[in-house]
């Protein structure tokens, strides 16, 4: 029994401090607009075309209805626009979760030759009229809710642990296995 109160200390602990960790990644917020964005352009080896069709493939692995998430698949231009939404959650003080919100995005990916640029942006809250997360960032509002930094934490895990990483991983170009003849 002692054995089991330890280890429970130990995950209660662990979990703390993974959240801490993922509290301290700072939004990206593009000093033009103001507006968070993700942007990056990443060299990968690859025609414009074969970066085209890996991104492809990537839709049809990361989005469930990747015809519906995509507006815009040119690969004569080397443009894919998304428009895509995901949900953000509210947890009590027992660890039960619960929806808090639908969050509507936008996504834009465009190939050259070895290279690739992604941009994630015009995140909105879906409410009955649309709401810009931005808002979020400002801590000195009167109606400032604590609960938002749960939210914009969970929107950047979203934004970088699932999306980017899922998309760069796909656009690296499969490696060849040559097999031996005999």
């Amino acid at each position: 029994m002692k054995a089991l109160n330890i280890l429970y200390i130990f995950l209660f602990f662990s979990l703390f401090s993974f959240a801490q960790d993922i509290r301290n990644i700072p939004m990206q917020v593009d000093q033009v607009t103001s507006l968070i964005t993700y942007q990056e352009v990443v060299e990968e080896k690859g025609s414009k075309d074969e970066l085209f069709n890996r991104c492809s493939s990537w839709l049809h692995t990361f989005y469930a209805n990747p015809w519906e998430a995509t507006k815009v698949r040119d690969q004569a231009t080397g443009l894919i626009r998304i428009q895509h939404q995901f949900r953000i959650y509210d947890y009590d003080e027992n660890g039960n979760r619960k929806e808090a919100g639908m969050i509507l995005y936008s996504a834009k990916i465009e190939f050259k030759e070895d290279r690739y640029r992604y941009v994630v942006d015009n995140f909105l809250l879906r409410q009955v009229s649309r709401y810009p997360i931005e808002k979020w960032l400002d801590k000195s509002q009167p109606d400032y809710d604590e609960k938002w930094q749960l939210y914009l934490d969970q929107i950047n895990a979203f934004v970088t642990d699932e999306l980017i990483r899922s998309l760069k991983d796909k656009m690296k170009p499969e490696e060849v296995i040559i097999e031996e003849e005999w």
